[in-house]
């Protein structure tokens, strides 16, 4: 297997100017030798681009791709040792699902009986071996993307490369995929570079997640790290379901603690300890951004203690999820999504009811730069 370094990379299309903003731009990336490491982002971020600049299938504006060490800029799609899945499975219809997986091993002329026994031992892996005679047109798309991945094990190469390759299955097989695709990095020991516009998949599957944004990486860290400490706002909004509450304020010195209050109305506050004032202080009476994601907003108990983070909300709407119950409250300036473990009857909407925050979990972001302020 293989690490994959890209430095300082830039796609720029035919179209583009140099002054125009690039499709991918100065990305410097370390993949480590068997990892696997996940871009996540949403359409026309440069999530597929960077893919297929690793691959060989678009050509580098500026920048260089190494494969274990080896520089490939100039190195055909063919000797870069890579194997590549794509959306939409590309399999050949005329051909048996024997054939479609062991076209590439014949073109490199392998041995027929070394051909049968990758194709076997990966038509087990896959558990395919009873397709082997079928073509693709009598196969549902489950069958198809295990078929596409068969095709990508035979070829032993040093990394492997999926874009995309659920978007096209009901969300019942995306999850089965999902699942087998991390056991087979387990088993397979690869390094693997895998795309998606889901932040399901890149918080399930990744060992790192590299977050884009129009071109740009915006944060590469472990899915926990991203999820529990994203560097700024964009990231914060995009991976969560339902996303993040963003609400306006301001920070007031109340006594002799620092304290935010929703604008306007002031409904929403959260009280900070007293040990975060050398990194708040700077930033008292200034317009701010809180963030707080729905589990973080709790339905609060009859004659519980008071903690300086209550807030009262009409609830605007109530959507039983099974183990738990997403709520929209309206605070008065913004309409805020919670999370409760409470089995909450349809008679409760309009009712304006009792909540508060999780201090420890709440972030706060610059509104000019859109970064996260680094809290104790």
């Amino acid at each position: 297997m293989a690490n994959v370094t890209l430095r300082n990379v830039t796609k720029l299309y035919p179209d583009q100017t140099r002054s125009s903003a690039p499709a991918v731009s100065e990305m410097n990336l370390e993949i480590q030798d068997r990892e696997f490491l996940v871009f996540v982002g949403p359409s026309g971020c440069g999530k597929s681009t960077t893919l297929r600049m690793i691959a060989g299938l678009e050509e580098i504006s500026g920048g260089d791709v190494l494969i274990a060490d080896r520089r490939v800029n100039d190195v055909p799609p063919k000797d870069r040792d890579i194997a590549m899945v794509f959306q939409n499975y590309a399999l050949y219809p005329h051909m048996t699902v024997f054939d479609n997986m062991a076209f590439g091993l014949k073109l490199r002329k392998v041995p027929k009986d070394e051909i049968k026994r990758r194709v076997n031992e990966a038509a087990g892996i896959l558990g395919i071996q009873n397709l082997l005679d079928r073509r693709p047109k009598t196969l549902s798309g489950g069958q198809r993307q295990r078929v596409a991945v068969g095709r990508a094990i035979v070829r032993q190469p040093k990394v492997f490369l999926f874009d995309e390759p659920l978007s096209n299955l009901d969300a019942k097989m995306r999850n089965q995929m999902r699942t087998e695709i991390t056991k087979l990095h387990q088993r397979l020991q690869a390094t693997m570079i895998y795309v998606t516009h889901d932040q399901v998949e890149a918080m399930t599957m990744g060992h790192r997640i590299v977050v884009m944004k129009d071109g740009l990486v915006q944060q590469v860290a472990a899915p926990q790290v991203v999820y529990q400490e994203p560097v700024n706002l964009f990231v914060a909004g995009f991976l969560g379901s339902p996303p993040m509450n963003f609400i306006r304020g301001k920070l007031k010195r109340v006594k002799d603690q620092i304290t935010f209050a929703e604008m306007e109305e002031s409904a929403v506050r959260c009280r900070f300890a007293a040990q975060e004032d050398a990194i708040l202080g700077p930033w008292l009476d200034k317009e701010i951004i809180m963030g707080v994601r729905p589990e973080d907003i709790v339905m609060s108990k009859p004659g519980e203690a008071q903690t300086g983070s209550e807030f009262q909300a009409v609830i605007d709407i109530i959507e039983p999820m099974g183990s738990e119950t997403i709520l929209y409250l309206q605070t008065g300036s913004h309409t805020v999504v919670g999370r409760c473990d409470a089995v909450l009857d349809q008679r409760e909407v309009g009712h304006r009811m009792q909540f508060h925050l999780k201090e420890s979990k709440v972030h706060l972001f610059d509104p000019e730069s859109t970064k996260r302020i680094t809290r104790v």
